[in-house]
């Protein structure tokens, strides 16, 4: 089982739940941009855009970098491996109940057509 700690877990599910912070890490996989730029795409007021880049920024998703007056935002070197070996985990106890329930549904299906015979035949 992996064992991630939680606050690291949730904090990262927390900042992925969001579609707008969800949005702005597809854009700086494009391309770095400024918060004000983000939050124009966005339709978001200046103060929305970087409290949403904050979360990220806090998770290591993103880092920025002020020069002058802009400050721009890059993906950061945080990647996804903890979460996704997470998920991979639950992944396959969820495809190995199903299995087992193919199984017993397989199983039910052999059995009522061997019933089914033996009160006709």
């Amino acid at each position: 089982m992996v064992h991630l700690p939680s606050a690291r877990l949730d904090a990262s599910f927390a900042a992925l739940s969001d579609a707008t912070r969800r949005g702005v890490l597809e854009q700086l996989g494009h391309a770095d941009s400024s918060i004000t730029d983000l939050a124009t795409k966005f339709h978001m007021t200046l103060t929305g855009m970087q409290k949403h880049v904050g979360i990220l920024e806090q998770t290591g998703f993103v880092v920025t970098e002020k020069i002058g007056r802009v400050r721009t935002c890059k993906l950061g070197p945080r990647r996804l491996a903890e979460e996704m070996a997470w998920i991979e985990e639950y992944r396959q106890r969820w495809a190995s109940r199903f299995d087992e329930l193919d199984k017993l549904v397989e199983e039910l299906k052999q059995k009522e057509k061997v019933d089914g015979r033996q009160r006709t035949g």
